[in-house]
């Protein structure tokens, strides 16, 4: 069992940084990979950013290269996602996942394949 807490959310300006934080824990959870996820009310969620167990492959959406980077501290039990030059469609709730092997299965964009999710941390970007 893996545990999530997604924080550091809240309310920016258009162009501002946003940096948020997953923390992890439970048993061998530095050998999952971490993804980030976002959601609107009424809609699906969509895949933000993914980083391997590894560390040596990261994943990015198209709408997240360039301005987005994950990384993580498996010493510090923590996963990141810093978010440059926001922009009010970036609006969402962002959530933290974790899974086993999503490369040996549909892919790392695929939310199918994390078994893990945190509660998410609301992110509004105002222009």
């Amino acid at each position: 069992q893996v545990q999530l807490v997604e924080s550091g959310g809240g309310s920016v300006q258009s162009g501002e940084t946003l940096r948020l934080s997953c923390a992890l824990s439970g048993r061998d959870f530095y050998t999952f990979a971490v993804a980030w996820f976002r959601q609107t009310p009424g809609k699906e969620r969509e895949f933000v950013s993914a980083i391997s167990w590894s560390l040596d492959k990261k994943y990015y959406t198209t709408f997240a290269k360039g301005r987005f980077t994950i990384s993580r501290d498996d010493y510090a039990n923590m996963a990141y996602l810093q978010m440059s030059r926001v922009q009010p469609e970036d609006t969402a709730r962002y959530y933290c996942a974790a899974g086993a092997r999503p490369e040996e299965g549909g892919g790392y964009f695929f939310d199918a394949e994390y078994d893990y999710w945190g509660q998410g941390t609301q992110v509004t970007v105002s222009s």
